[in-house]
C-alpha cells in the first residue's frame, strides 16, 4: 500500500515571532506561532515543524516556550528545533511538547550528536535538517542559517547523517526559499534515492503542482511550506483535494 504523503507547515520563529523570508534573508514577520499552529491544526494539516532559526546563529538556546505554546494548540505531531546541542537540550524540547526534534548546525560540528539523540530518544524521534546549495558542481551544506559554507556534499552528509541514527531527513534548498518557483526536485530525488528514510523536502511551494512534481520527479515522502500557508494563498484543505485528483494519496479531512 502507497504510504501517504504528508503536508507539513513550518513556523521559523526569530525569538517570539514566525518570520519568513527569501534564500534565509530579508526576514518580515507573520504572526504568532500558536495562533498559526491552531490554524493550521484545524485546516488538515499532517505535522507541524517549528524551528527557532536564530538559535545557531545567535547561540542562544531553544525557545522552549515557544515549543509549549505551539504544542498545546495540536492534536498532530510537532517537531521543533533550533541550539539543539546536547541531550539536555533534546530533553527539554520533548519534555516541553515535541514528538520529535531536529538539529542541523550542532550535528555538522560534532556529528556524534546524531548517535547520541538517537540512542536515548530513537531515530524516530531525531530529524536531521539539511541545508543546501547549489555550487555549480555539487549542492553544499550550509550552517548557522544557511549562513556559513562547511564544504561538505549535502548528498554525503545526509548519508553519514542516517547512517549515525537520523530517522529522517529535513532537506531545504537555500536557492528556492521563499521564492515560490516550486521545489529542487533534483536535489530532494538525489537525496532521497541515497537514504533509506523519508524525506522532507522544502524550499520553492507556490502550488499544488510544485508539491506533485516533489513527491513525483522528487521522491519525496512529506512536503514542508511556510510563506503561502502563512500568506493565505493555499489552504491545506485544498491543496490536498487538489493533490487528490492528481493522483497523490494524501489524508483528507473528514
Amino acid at each position: 500500500m502507497t504510504l501517504a504523503r504528508r503536508i507539513i507547515p513550518c513556523l521559523d520563529t526569530d525569538g517570539a515571532r514566525v518570520v519568513k523570508g527569501v534564500h534565509f534573508e530579508a526576514l518580515r514577520d507573520v504572526g504568532d506561532p500558536a495562533v498559526l499552529a491552531a490554524r493550521y491544526n484545524r485546516e488538515g494539516a499532517d505535522e507541524i515543524v517549528v524551528l527557532d532559526i536564530a538559535a545557531a546563529r545567535d547561540r542562544r538556546p531553544t525557545f522552549l516556550e515557544t515549543i509549549r505554546r505551539v504544542a498545546g494548540e495540536l492534536a498532530i505531531p510537532l517537531t521543533a528545533g533550533g541550539g539543539i546541542r546536547s541531550l539536555e537540550d533534546g530533553h527539554a524540547v520533548l519534555q516541553a511538547g515535541a514528538d520529535k526534534l531536529t538539529v542541523n548546525t550542532a550535528a555538522v560540528e560534532r556529528p556524534e550528536l546524531i548517535t547520541e539523540l538517537a540512542q536515548a530518544f530513537g531515530s524516530q524521534a531525531v530529524v536531521v535538517a539539511v541545508d543546501a546549495k547549489w555550487t555549480g558542481q555539487t549542492w553544499e551544506v550550509f550552517v548557522r542559517g544557511g549562513r556559513e559554507p562547511t564544504g561538505r556534499a549535502a548528498v554525503a552528509w545526509a548519508c553519514e547523517a542516517v547512517a549515525r541514527g537520523a530517522g529522517e531527513i529535513l532537506l531545504t534548498s537555500i536557492d528556492r526559499d521563499g521564492t515560490r518557483d516550486g521545489f529542487d526536485c533534483a536535489l530532494t530525488a538525489a537525496v532521497a534515492r541515497a537514504v533509506p528514510v523519508p524525506v522532507i523536502a522544502s524550499g520553492g511551494a507556490n502550488c499544488a503542482e510544485h508539491f506533485a512534481e516533489v513527491f513525483r520527479q522528487g521522491r519525496a515522502d512529506a512536503a514542508l511550506a511556510a510563506s503561502i500557508f502563512h500568506d493565505g494563498l493555499c489552504a491545506i484543505a485544498a491543496l490536498k483535494r487538489s493533490l487528490a485528483t492528481l493522483c497523490i494519496p494524501v489524508r483528507l479531512s473528514e
